[in-house]
């Protein structure tokens, strides 16, 4: 079974957690989220989210995959947090997949992982870095790298992460239960 790992920090934005984990889970794919610390997660709209548990024990495992949902100050606790910035630089290292919707890609933009590479993110977010290839599409996959612009996306960045694990059709799969139009 494919294996995720999704912080959580204090200021996410929930629509987008909550959308990657759903998702995720409905596609039989095994989630894990944590928390930077042991405490409940009150989210940047007030919704109060709880870990499965804390990063320090989640780090103990591998995972395929680490997904960082974004909002702020969200984002900016995940950029400051030397644990996620060293767990991105070793999933880089062993050529495994990065993903970060929102305002969390500039996480992977000051961590080295977007230089020379295309990405998107929530509009103004990566304005600072001047080594990647901004794209205003709104989900950008180069190599291991996934990127998205926002809540309004998170459906579909979701959609392609299910499709990059676990194939077209679980994607198929999970998103004709949602009855999405086309």
């Amino acid at each position: 079974m494919a294996s995720v790992l999704v912080p959580l920090a204090q200021g996410c934005e929930e629509l987008e957690a909550t959308t990657i984990v759903d998702l995720l889970r409905r596609a039989e794919v095994g989630v894990v989220t944590a928390g930077l610390d042991d405490k409940p997660v009150r989210a940047s709209r007030g919704m109060v989210l709880v870990a499965d548990t804390t990063l320090d024990e989640a780090l103990k495992q591998e995972y395929d995959m680490v997904v960082l949902p974004g909002g702020l100050p969200g984002a900016d606790h995940l950029d400051k947090d030397p644990r996620i910035r060293a767990l991105l630089t070793r999933m880089a290292a062993s050529d495994r997949f990065t993903a970060a919707i929102c305002a969390a890609p500039k996480v992977l933009a000051s961590t080295g992982l977007l230089k020379g590479r295309k990405a998107t993110s929530f509009p103004g977010v990566l304005d600072a870095f001047a080594e990647l290839d901004y794209s205003s599409e709104p989900v950008v996959r180069d190599g291991k790298v996934i990127t998205s612009r926002g809540p309004g996306t998170a459906m579909d960045f979701t959609l392609e992460l299910i499709e990059i694990l676990v194939g077209k059709e679980k994607r198929d799969q999970v998103e004709a239960a949602l009855q999405r139009p086309h």
